[in-house]
């Protein structure tokens, strides 16, 4: 029997994200009203800055779309402009970019488990207290994001906004010593990992599904980083440069991000959609981890993107070594190859921690940026979030949840997505 009650959630600047969104849910008589997450940023306008700048200097402003994804944004760059411009960069240049995204999605991924997640899981407010409640899980969880950072300063120059990422290559290559103190850190850390997916083997995802259709990259080869075809669960195949019949961004107004779209009402990016289209390409450790969980291609449960994350955790840091590896066996003198400007237009897509993320970009004959046109993540997962919402509340009322409870479970939902609201209204 439905409970004839009334209550109105309204959460606004939602904590423990990135950038500001709101949620506002309305129920009356028992019924779901009104469910809504709704981005209330303005818009930076970086496509409209980037017009009549030289190609090799664009990378270095789209990086300042965000400070946790910007070697995503800066690769991005990259891929699409020397796609445009036909430039091939080395292959062990290729090598370096791919660990870069790998340090730059290990310190988000273990970011967003142990500093903006885990508190839910532990009724706590911030991380505050699970510095004394749970000491040695925010130690692992440090350490995981030191060596992100480690990483990227070896392979960029810095820990955010690159500075040796340039097109054509690399402008400055890693010292073997640099490499062999990743190999060791990388050796040292493994611990860490393992005790933080002990430690998330003991809370209790909550037991939401609702079907969605998830959108990744998938090169066929390897786990997606840097480029490939653009795949979905509900069978949909694209190349990188037809991505607007992948996202078909279209405007709400009670957001300021837009919302995407593909098969259905809303579609989801991000770890569990890089997992449901890519799982076979997992390293063997990251899919003993995925079992342990339960976690099994396609799941639907969004909760269980914080698992994916610590699945892609284990992925990287194995791929990593075996990259560094690579590396300390590589001549890194002929890392960036020579060109010259030219016309062109062309997208590049590469799998940010939150998901497929695209640059669209058009130079001219001297070289400079005359179109361009990014799509986030977050931006691709906001109708998803909206909808989820819905459905999540209308669950909990049927399950006799209390206001509290409600609450607690949508803020949960929102931040299970990792949202990165800023780089939704670049």
């Amino acid at each position: 029997m439905t409970r004839k009650i009334d209550f109105d959630i309204d959460l606004h600047h939602l904590a423990r994200v990135e950038g500001h969104g709101n949620i506002h849910i309305s129920v009356r008589d028992g019924r779901l009203a009104e469910a809504t997450w709704a981005v209330v940023e303005t818009p930076r306008f970086f496509e409209a800055i980037v017009k009549g700048m030289s190609a090799e200097r664009v990378p270095f402003l789209t990086s300042r779309i965000c400070g946790i994804c910007s070697i995503s944004h800066f690769l991005t760059s990259i891929r699409a402009l020397e796609r445009a411009m036909e430039i091939e960069p080395p292959e062990d240049a290729r090598l370096i970019r791919l660990l870069a995204m790998h340090g730059e999605t290990l310190q988000s991924h273990a970011l967003h488990l142990f500093f903006l997640a885990a508190p839910d899981f532990l009724d706590a407010p911030s991380v505050l207290p699970i510095m004394q409640s749970h000491p040695d899980i925010v130690r692992a969880g440090l350490l995981l994001k030191e060596l992100g950072n480690e990483i990227s300063i070896t392979t960029t120059g810095r820990a955010t906004h690159p500075v040796s990422l340039v097109l054509g290559g690399i402008s400055k290559a890693p010292s073997k010593e640099q490499l062999l103190r990743l190999q060791s850190m990388i050796a040292e850390r493994l611990p860490a990992l393992e005790e933080a997916s002990e430690f998330f083997g003991t809370l209790s995802m909550p037991d939401f599904v609702r079907e969605t259709e998830f959108i990744s990259l998938r090169n066929g080869s390897t786990y997606p980083s840097i480029g490939g075809q653009l795949v979905s669960t509900d069978g949909v195949v694209r190349e990188e440069d037809e991505y607007l019949q992948m996202t078909n961004e279209y405007l709400v107004e009670f957001s300021t991000s837009k919302f995407t779209k593909l098969s259905r009402q809303s579609s989801a990016a991000g770890a569990l959609a890089r997992f449901n289209n890519n799982f076979d390409l997992l390293h063997p450790r990251a899919k003993a981890a995925a079992a342990a969980f339960g976690l099994e291609p396609a799941c639907h449960n969004p909760f269980m993107n914080n698992i994916a994350q610590l699945v892609e955790c284990h992925h990287i840091m194995e791929d990593a070594a075996m990259l560094v590896d690579r590396l300390l066996d590589a001549d890194l003198r002929d890392i960036r190859t020579p060109y010259k400007p030219k016309a062109g237009k062309a997208t590049g897509a590469v799998e940010a921690p939150r998901g497929i993320l695209y640059h669209h970009l058009e130079t001219d004959e001297a070289g400079k940026v005359v179109k361009a046109d990014c799509i986030i993540p977050t931006t691709q997962n906001n109708a998803n979030i909206h909808h989820d919402l819905h459905a999540l509340v209308e669950q909990a009322l049927q399950e006799g949840r209390t206001e509290q409870e409600a609450e607690k479970l949508c803020v949960m939902l929102v931040r299970s997505y990792d949202p990165c609201i800023s780089c939704s209204v670049h």
